[in-house]
């Protein structure tokens, strides 16, 4: 398992430099209006050049970019080139957030689909079921930005009963982005836990659990859907991944001070450190996120446990 783990951490600096170098070869690639923005647009050559070299913009890209990574690996991650702030405690200040809306919006899904899966399975081909699916197909259908607005315009305007928002009434500003979010994991975890149920209500062993006289709640929750997990687990990591690394929409259709919008906001601005250390830590979240998919998938399945210890032995 050690070995597991730290091949696959060193699997992680090849993205983490490939994420790091796109985005700072797009960003970095024209500098003039980070120029603007700093020095205003009255100003001369003489002083374009003066802050050019200040800045350092006039150095090829990839000296930049090899200078940029030098202070990461210290744990620099530079300052804002628009507002001086740096860029590793923004991030650390914003990512809270941004971990708050993801987890409220898993476990938004998780309360959802996973009931919604299982009855579809167990009421397979009934209209129970085509609810169910036409449900799941809604919430694949439905853009996020565009329910969120929905949502703000129904119980944060009409009803008023939500902050529409903001972050500053705690939970009660995250259940909308939530909501919004969770929906569309619904769906994929909705469909997921029905076909993952569906092959494993065939398997043998069950008719043996109820020819034993285990009930039947028991045999569904207990040796069923433990057993339909991996899959459901895979899926579900892969939606905290993708909702912890692209929440820019959410969070700025909800004004949320998350990593998001505070991405969003150095694009607009061209700001080339703090897009480029947050992208780069987001993806390093999303990469820590997935290997701790995998010691799932270890701790439900027995097999892969076994695997992870028979590859063990053979290496020492």
């Amino acid at each position: 398992m050690g070995r597991y783990v730290l091949k696959r951490l060193l699997m992680m600096i090849p993205v983490f430099i490939g994420v790091s170098l796109i985005v700072y070869c797009i960003c970095g690639s024209n500098t003039r209006p980070i120029l603007m923005k700093v020095g205003g647009e009255d100003m001369t050559l003489e002083e374009e050049a003066e802050l050019k070299h200040e800045l350092g913009f006039d150095q090829p890209i990839l000296i930049r970019y090899v200078k940029y990574m030098g202070g990461m690996i210290r744990g620099d991650l530079g300052k804002s080139h628009i507002t001086g702030d740096d860029v590793l405690e923004s991030f650390l200040q914003t990512f809270p957030l941004t971990m708050k809306v993801a987890m409220s919006s898993v476990l938004v899904a998780i309360l959802i689909s996973l009931p919604l899966g299982i009855v579809s399975a167990l009421k397979r081909g009934t209209l129970t079921d085509n609810a169910s699916m036409v449900v799941a197909l809604l919430g694949l259908s439905i853009p996020n930005f565009w329910f969120g607005l929905m949502m703000i315009l129904l119980f944060a305007l009409n009803l008023r009963w939500l902050p529409s928002v903001g972050y500053k009434q705690g939970i009660k500003s995250l259940i909308l982005p939530a909501i919004t979010i969770g929906t569309g994991m619904t769906a994929r975890l909705t469909r997921q836990t029905r076909s993952s149920m569906l092959d494993v209500l065939r398997a043998d062993y069950l008719r043996t659990a109820r020819a034993k006289g285990v009930s039947e709640s028991r045999v569904i929750l207990h040796h069923a859907l433990r057993n339909a997990l991996i899959p459901i687990i895979a899926t579900l990591g892969g939606q905290i991944a993708a909702t912890l690394a692209g929440a820019s929409v959410t969070e700025t259709v909800f004004a949320l001070p998350g990593v998001g919008r505070l991405v969003v906001n150095a694009i607009n601005d061209m700001d080339v450190n703090m897009v480029t250390g947050c992208v780069t830590l987001k993806a390093m979240v999303t990469s820590v996120v997935m290997l701790l998919v995998d010691f799932l998938f270890a701790l439900v399945d027995p097999r892969i446990k076994a695997q992870f210890a028979k590859g063990g032995k053979k290496n020492g």
